[in-house]
């Protein structure tokens, strides 16, 4: 079960909830970013569960399948990631017989260009550099 605490800064006042490091729930990863050209913080998903649909007539079609699924995974490592909301309001993946996991980069989920880096606390505040204080408690519990 995954974490989000609300941070925030006392010199400048910026707040941001995110989790503060890597981070992971049943069916998703993710990691705290720091954006260099929003100057915020995200939580960036790092590893999602997604179904695998079955193979059709039981299988007997393997090879067209297989066939099928590489090009799929091809075309969806050219995908950028869901955002963490988004990711967040998915369904579960309870129930389906078959799931892998898609991997995907450091992303900040306004612009793909955008420079990121891992951010763990307690680093510095994105927009003045202070060290960002962490409440105790945590302001959302996810999964």
């Amino acid at each position: 079960m995954g974490r989000s605490f609300w941070f925030e800064c006392s010199r400048c006042g910026y707040r941001a909830t995110v989790s503060g490091g890597a981070d992971r729930g049943r069916d998703l990863f993710v990691q705290t970013i720091s954006c260099r050209d929003c100057r915020k913080l995200y939580d960036a998903v790092t590893r999602l569960r997604i179904s695998e649909p079955t193979p059709p007539f039981g299988g007997l079609l393997r090879p067209l399948a297989a066939k099928a699924r590489k090009s799929k995974a091809a075309k969806s490592k050219m995908d950028s990631p869901p955002s963490f909301e988004a990711a967040l309001s998915r369904l579960p993946c309870q129930g389906v017989r078959r799931s892998r996991w898609q991997h995907y980069k450091l992303q900040c989920p306004v612009s793909a260009i955008h420079r990121v880096s891992a951010w763990n606390d307690p680093d510095p505040c994105p927009q003045c550099g202070m060290v960002l204080e962490k409440n105790a408690l945590p302001y959302r519990l996810w999964d």
